[in-house]
């Protein structure tokens, strides 16, 4: 059934729809709404600990809670916001941008959005069920190793789960730039959102098996009295720093890069000027990639890896500077003599540029390593990867949703209450974190659940909670500003920013559910931008119009993901009350359905791998005939 036909759906058949989709553009959707949902509960998280730290000796939430809070706040915004948030950016737009129909893995980035949302909801139901884990977002072994009850096996689970999904996407967007960009696009052609995706593509497929493998030997540790990190038992627990830290410091890259990729979309935009140095601002994102495997010992400056490594690994984390700095010199002479359109998103683009870099100066600071011994665990450590991530991904999140907003939903968001929102996050921002640099130069420790009265904590932690609450308040305004625009439902037309230069502001919108009718052809850098200036504005076809290939959805990756996020249910209680597991475990409730819990959730998952085996899936094919009405109805609209 082609989308045409059915333009008014009932409710229950949207969500089938959504459930079954292996359309990118609605994959994108459910990317967004999910990492929506999971950055409003990181955010409720954080709130909980501002309120905690307000004033001293306060008891709002008790020592063990507050380590739960902030071990899934870390967590929840880390694996279930922020690279989810990216994902929806980048599943509906490179596509668009390289001038394809589809993702070159259809099914493939289905599975990967259910297993992150089933992966996702199964840690999160670790606060309904006995505890949630409670030894920091990073999960170091001895703290895991000694956790009570089953917080840290949803942990370990649960980003199994959604790693996998991650790792799926990852090899998906790596497989669709290098095979399916449109007739014309080389490399160097690329717009910089494609290309910061094929480099956190490829850091995704390095960066997450080590991860995996962490967190196997976690799981084994806990459940099956194996002795990777038990020390008295001949294990290493700084083996879990390394693994975590290898997938950990990349991981920071990979949700750097496509918000970087965003910031060029935008500066190029409304500066109205090409990006200047597009060859060094390729260059430098390739180093950044490839640096980023070359700096994960900074986070262990304090362990006692001895003279040596600290001096590399302090040397690599200088040199990964300096690429980040073209970008930001890039950036600026972009900007220098453009004709500025200050717009929401450019503004949190131009907010970004002196954030950002205050969160590399501070992480040039720990790359001393001498100096990370008085840095290390304070208070500066929380401000300086707030300043990058918050400065750098959350920005470009927000920046993204206000520019990439007509493509994904066909209306805009209000740019009044954009600018509002701008300015009580970035004011609230620099609120919250800047004076928490000061903190931890004073002494404050992080992980500290409260602090005495009289140490000259009080002002300073009383300021960060109101920035927390501004930040809070300008959530509150863009999630008012969505209602509203989706209440309107105001449609806009094709480049509704009026400056587009890239492929996908050349598709009409809404964006079709083939996304062309016929294949473009790029004659250079800004492919949209030159037929503007040089042709009539509309992209010339590489391609007669033809029938061509559509894939089928498909409710198979839904219960592929469902099966494993049962069988999780039955892996966690499996080893519960048994004598071979860590005595955490051990020492709880014997649960004999475990078991076949387990087994049924792989039954389900395997079943569904054989059915998608043997089953013949040959899609469908858009013919000609509904194309050309398509192109005519276009016509005559724009007319």
């Amino acid at each position: 059934m082609s989308e045409a036909t059915a333009k008014k759906r009932g409710f229950g058949a949207t969500i089938w729809e959504y459930m079954t989709t292996v359309d990118h553009k609605k994959i994108g959707i459910l990317y967004l709404i999910a990492g929506g949902l999971f950055f409003a509960m990181g955010g409720i998280e954080a709130m909980l600990i501002r309120l905690q730290l307000a004033v001293p000796n306060n008891d709002f939430l008790s020592a063990g809670l507050f380590n739960e809070v902030i071990t899934m706040h870390g967590t929840t915004m880390i694996f279930l916001a922020a690279m989810p948030l990216l994902f929806a950016f980048m599943n509906v737009i490179v596509p668009l941008q390289i001038g394809a129909r589809d993702m070159a893995f259809p099914f493939m980035n289905a599975l990967g959005v259910w297993l992150f949302i089933l992966g996702g909801i199964f840690l999160n139901l670790s606060w309904f069920m006995g505890g949630a884990p409670d030894a920091g977002w990073t999960s170091y072994a001895s703290l895991s190793i000694a956790s009570p009850g089953h917080g840290i096996d949803f942990y370990a689970l649960g980003l199994q789960i959604t790693g996998a999904g991650t790792l799926m996407t990852g090899i998906n967007f790596v497989t669709t730039i290098i095979t399916m960009r449109a007739p014309g696009m080389t490399y160097m052609r690329m717009p910089l959102f494609t290309w910061t995706a094929l480099v956190a593509g490829v850091l995704i497929v390095f960066a997450f098996p080590p991860l995996t493998v962490g967190l196997f030997l976690l799981i084994f540790d806990r459940m099956f009295g194996s002795n990777f990190f038990l020390v008295e038992a001949g294990g290493n627990t700084i083996i879990w720093e390394h693994l975590f830290w290898i997938f950990g410091h990349p991981e920071v890259y990979i949700l750097i890069l496509p918000a970087f990729g965003i910031f060029s979309e935008i500066f190029a935009t409304f500066a109205r000027k090409r990006l200047f140095g597009y060859s060094a601002m390729v260059f430098a994102t390739v180093l950044i990639g490839f640096f980023g495997f070359m700096v994960w010992a900074h986070h262990m400056f304090t362990v006692g890896l001895g003279p040596t490594a600290n001096a590399i690994f302090a040397l690599a984390t200088m040199a990964i500077a300096v690429p980040t700095g073209i970008k930001i010199f890039n950036w600026i002479f972009t900007i220098w003599g453009g004709s500025i359109e200050f717009t929401t998103p450019m503004m949190y683009a131009l907010g970004f540029i002196p954030s950002f870099v205050m969160g590399g100066v501070t992480g040039i600071m720990q790359a001393v390593a001498p100096a990370d011994y008085q840095y290390h665990d304070s208070y500066f450590i929380v401000a300086h990867f707030h300043y990058v991530i918050v400065g750098g991904v959350v920005f470009a999140l927000l920046a993204g949703l206000h520019y990439y907003w007509p493509v994904i939903f066909g209306t805009m968001l209000s740019d009044k209450l954009g600018k509002v929102e701008f300015w009580l996050f970035f004011v609230g921002f620099h609120l919250t974190f800047l004076i928490q640099h000061f903190l931890g130069l004073w002494g404050m420790p992080r992980r500290v659940f409260t602090y005495l009265d009289g140490q000259g904590y009080n002002a300073a932690n009383l300021i960060s909670t109101i920035g927390a609450l501004l930040m809070a308040a300008a959530v509150i305004v863009l999630v008012i500003n969505i209602i509203m625009t989706v209440a309107k439902n105001q449609k806009v037309g094709r480049d509704p920013w009026g400056d587009g230069r890239t492929l996908e502001w050349s598709i009409p919108l809404p964006v079709p559910y083939y996304n062309y009718a016929q294949i473009p052809l790029v004659r250079g850098l800004d492919a949209f931008w030159i037929e503007k200036k040089e042709g009539n504005g509309k992209m010339l076809p590489a391609e007669s119009v033809e029938d061509f290939h559509m894939p089928n959805n498909s409710i198979i990756p839904f219960v592929m993901s469902l099966g494993l996020f049962i069988a999780s249910f039955g892996a966690l209680y499996f080893a519960s009350g048994k004598e071979w597991a860590i005595d955490a475990v051990a020492d709880l409730p014997v649960k004999p359905w475990a078991f076949w819990l387990l087994v049924i959730g792989l039954a389900i998952t395997f079943i569904s791998m054989i059915t998608r085996s043997f089953k013949d899936d040959l899609g469908y094919y858009v013919t000609k005939e509904e194309i050309l009405r398509d192109l005519e109805e276009e016509e005559r609209g724009a007319k």
